[in-house]
């Protein structure tokens, strides 16, 4: 199950590479149904919290009716930001599943799950389809910097 909901989310992250956006996808799960689908759109939107899972959380809690989504889970094809697990943490999603680690910079997933912040702690699971959803952002980066290369000549 969990490869079926994060290849939904790669299906996202590779329609924010078409635009031009660093590939990040994200679904919102509730009772084995997607609630909730995001995928990145800061440069589009020129907005910071245009984020994959902001986007995928506010479509589940519009959908739900409700800004709270316990035992809800949520499919992020890169692991989340300190911001996006707030935003993870205050809906009140049971589990966050993501694919690739973040390598440049400490997210810290773990540490924002376990800190019983808000009264909600949040099962996170990590490397789901790692690979694939690392190739995404790699060869975005990849082609990015070889049309920078191009454009100097």
């Amino acid at each position: 199950m969990e490869e079926k909901f994060m290849r939904e989310a790669i299906a996202l992250a590779k329609k924010a590479k078409k635009k031009g956006e660093v590939p990040i996808g994200a679904v919102v799960v509730y009772q084995g149904k997607i609630v909730g689908r995001g995928y990145n759109l800061r440069t589009r939107l020129q907005m910071a919290t245009a984020h994959a899972e902001m986007r995928a959380i506010d479509r589940a809690c519009k959908k739900l009716h409700s800004w709270r989504l316990p035992e809800a889970e949520i499919y992020v094809t890169l692991e989340p930001c300190p911001m996006c697990m707030g935003a993870i943490l205050n809906a009140r999603i049971d589990r966050v599943y993501f694919g690739a680690y973040e390598q440049k910079g400490r997210s810290l997933t773990g540490e924002l799950a376990n800190a019983n912040l808000l009264n909600h702690k949040v099962e996170v699971v990590g490397g789901v389809l790692a690979d694939e959803c690392a190739e995404v952002l790699t060869s975005f980066f990849t082609e990015m910097r070889a049309r920078e290369r191009a454009k100097r000549g």
